[in-house]
């Protein structure tokens, strides 16, 4: 392991102490000392001329940007350039951070070293940091003379952080419990489905008499519906499910119907405000690809909103989230959508329930949304919220569903027949009961038994 001299401290203590975010760094020489006098390089000088090296190798390689050192050689795609730990490092010596996407959707960080004057600037060493989020290496200090050595990562478990990866089996129990019914009512429940990243099962079901299966053809969801009187008051329904889940990453898919994921909805309306916010985020970057726009967007919900469950919470209204600031899974992923889709980046919303991670049995807290969004010939998952809430994730969740989770329903204003009187279901996770025209909620938990192998 190479040291890094007693000079470099001083650069580098504001890097080490962020255990999961970039930090400096290695290199295949000792770095030159600091110099007293600051060197006249901006941050934005370094980053364009990252930027210039990346279009220029980029240019010459057919599209993509080879990237190589001693365990890695890859074809790659720039998502962001790291801002925040570009870096002077002396007198032509310059540190900088980027974030690029490979050929099958992994997002990789990358440290780069270069050397040079603005607009001549050669890189001089590279060196893949992370993967997804996870660290391939840190930092640690030598006690006896206080230089700072680089170490690998024994171990990089996201388990603790909510975070199931590779793939997870499980039962998934869903009940409701009908409430008193004085007259005719109406009930729509989700049903979970197989796809290419979730396998399903449904092993037990207990549901009044006479329930029909409908589609909703637009988003490709499955429903049982129910005609309900009062002798249905009080009965309880339980749909039990075996579920095997995969980790989900992007995945390609032909985009056959790009305005329906471009369209407004009652609480995800697009233009206004929602493009005006758009367009000042990205600057510049709005001639750039809608990976690299969509990864803007992101960090913009993550640095300006809260998680937080108040007020007019919950529907997922991107007026309210771009009001408040504030909200829980619904309003980030609507903001998102809506913003994304005013500058032309298809996305569209899935919901569905978060499985935890640190026990095998027990209750969920309600229900957990999510979001996709379309680039490069893919979907590219994101949960913005999770993101939110542990930053150490935010690039693991920009392109990566965990497998610990279920998908219960895609889509927004869900149109069905029979429909509710009230018109198009916002989402649908939780049973929609309507009486009268009017929708009342029923009690609902869910809760699993993880398969453990023996």
């Amino acid at each position: 392991m190479r040291k890094i001299t007693k000079f470099q401290l001083l650069i580098l203590i504001g890097f080490i102490s962020l255990a999961f975010s970039c930090n400096t760094k290695d290199q295949t020489e000792e770095l030159a000392e600091v110099k007293s006098e600051a060197p006249k390089v901006s941050i934005s000088q370094i980053e364009e001329g990252i930027k210039a090296f990346i279009a220029d190798q980029t240019e010459k390689n057919g599209g993509v940007f080879p990237v190589k050192d001693e365990n890695h050689d890859m074809k790659m795609k720039l998502v962001r350039v790291h801002t925040e730990y570009l870096s002077n490092l002396g007198p032509q010596s310059h540190f900088a951070c980027v974030d690029l996407v490979d050929e099958s959707g992994d997002v990789y960080d990358v440290d780069f070293f270069m050397s040079g004057d603005p607009g001549a600037m050669d890189v001089t060493a590279t060196t893949v940091h992370k993967l997804n989020g996870k660290p391939f290496y840190s930092w640690k200090q030598n006690k006896e003379d206080k230089t700072w050595q680089r170490v690998p990562m024994e171990q990089s478990n996201n388990n603790l952080l909510g975070v199931v990866e590779g793939s997870d089996e499980f039962e998934f129990y869903y009940t409701a419990q009908l409430p008193q019914l004085e007259g005719p009512a109406k009930m729509w429940i989700p049903i979970a489905e197989s796809d290419q990243f979730q396998e399903i099962k449904l092993l037990e079901s207990s549901v009044p008499k006479g329930a029909k299966q409908i589609k909703d053809t637009k988003n490709g969801n499955t429903l049982l519906f129910f005609e309900l009187g009062p002798g249905n008051s009080g009965e309880e329904i339980s749909l039990t499910y075996q579920v095997k889940r995969k980790e989900k990453g992007p995945y390609e898919e032909v985009l056959k119907d790009k305005n329906s994921y471009l369209a407004s909805t009652v609480l995800m309306p697009t233009g206004g405000r929602f493009e005006e916010i758009a367009k000042e985020e990205l600057g510049a970057k709005i001639n750039e690809s809608h990976l690299i726009q969509a990864r803007v967007l992101y960090d913009y919900i993550i640095d300006n909103m809260r998680y937080m469950k108040f007020g007019n919470y919950g529907r997922g209204d991107s007026n309210y989230a771009c009001d408040s600031k504030t909200g829980n899974c619904t309003e980030f992923h609507s903001f998102f959508i809506s913003l994304a889709r005013s500058v032309g980046i298809p996305a569209r919303f899935a919901i569905g329930a978060s499985i935890p991670s640190d026990r095998n049995e027990g209750g969920i807290d309600g229900y957990h949304c999510w979001a996709e969004f379309y680039a490069d010939g893919k979907w590219w998952p994101v949960d913005i919220s999770e993101g939110n809430k542990y930053t150490a994730l935010a690039t693991y969740y920009f392109g990566r569903h965990p497998a610990n989770r279920i998908e219960l329903s895609r889509g927004r204003d869900l149109q069905l027949n029979p429909g509710p009187e009230a018109g198009p279901i916002n989402f649908l996770a939780y049973p929609y009961l309507e009486i009268g025209g009017k929708e009342v909620k029923v009690s609902s938990r869910f809760s699993f038994q993880r398969k453990i192998n023996s």
